[in-house]
């Protein structure tokens, strides 16, 4: 069984709906209904009686343009355990790129970081490399890139806080820095950071990470501790949500029950089983089938 929650233009919706059925039907994928759900008239919900995510995928993307969407094997549910990631998902900026900016090496290392989340790039080879051209910078700089140009994402506390109203745990693990996270963090209403920490003597960077890298298989990692954590002795099934956009969260975001890619490269874009390419973070909740009514404003 297949569902598909799409929250999309509403113009001329019977025909596309149409056009998808046939597209379906030639990847030998079945429509069985389509209707808006009843508490959200802004998002559309599809159910097939096959397999064939991809197939349903594609044609929603052939025919709806841009779009937010989920696609599962099963009517979505409540998440237990919610992972994000932090530049670019949970707050509008790359933390390192505008750090560099005080620095006077933005464009340098903005190119960097986009091939590095592109995929194109190690991710450790470059974090590293870019920590070491930052050698040198006072610390309080983080402090005024912190208030002068961080912002969160629109939505993000929103769906922070209304996921917990509903008792999931919440975990930001960023390959980016505990300077910026851990503010951000409280600011948002995470429960619990993990992230990278910059070496600091003299009130000056060094250039060099203190302790281990925070990676792409750091975030899988601990996602499925959350997950085993919440889960306990018993084993149960702990539904999940990751957000991120980027090539490093492609592991958390396939192994997460609901993998959300949000305005995010292609590479994590087709990875994930669920993506925000049209609004904000709060299209998350109503894919997942939240009311509006429940939500907690921030």
């Amino acid at each position: 069984m297949l569902i598909a929650r799409l929250i999309a233009d509403a113009e001329n919706l019977s025909a596309k709906i149409d056009t998808v059925r046939a597209e379906m039907e030639k990847g030998g994928v079945r429509l069985a209904s389509a209707a808006m759900l009843d508490f959200c008239d802004k998002t559309l919900q599809i159910a097939s009686p096959d397999d064939g995510a991809d197939v349903l995928r594609g044609a929603l993307d052939a025919h709806f343009g841009a779009s937010d969407g989920l696609v599962t094997d099963h009517e979505p549910i409540l998440p237990k355990v919610f992972i994000s990631d932090m530049d670019s998902t949970m707050i509008g900026q790359e933390c390192i790129d505008e750090l560099a900016d005080f620095a006077g090496l933005k464009e340098r290392i903005a190119d960097i970081t986009e091939r590095a989340m592109q995929g194109e790039l190690d991710f450790e080879s470059a974090l590293r490399e870019r920590v070491g051209l930052l050698a040198g910078l006072r610390q309080t700089a983080v402090d005024d890139c912190l208030a002068e140009r961080i912002r969160p994402m629109p939505g993000a506390k929103t769906l922070v806080e209304t996921l917990k109203k509903f008792g999931c745990r919440t975990v930001l693990v960023t390959g980016g820095f505990h300077h910026f996270a851990d503010p951000i963090a409280a600011m948002l209403g995470f429960e619990h950071v993990v992230g990278n920490r910059l070496a600091v003597a003299d009130g000056k960077l060094t250039g060099e990470l203190a302790g281990p890298v925070v990676d792409s298989s750091v975030k899988k990692a601990t996602l499925l501790a959350e997950i085993a954590a919440v889960a306990g002795e018993g084993g149960d099934f702990v539904p999940s949500l990751a957000t991120g956009d980027g090539a490093n969260d492609i592991p958390m975001l396939e192994a997460s029950t609901y993998g959300i890619a949000y305005h995010a490269k292609p590479k994590a874009r087709l990875a994930a089983n669920g993506w925000i390419d049209r609004g904000d973070l709060t299209d998350v909740l109503r894919l997942l089938g939240i009311d509006e009514q429940d939500w907690v404003h921030g």
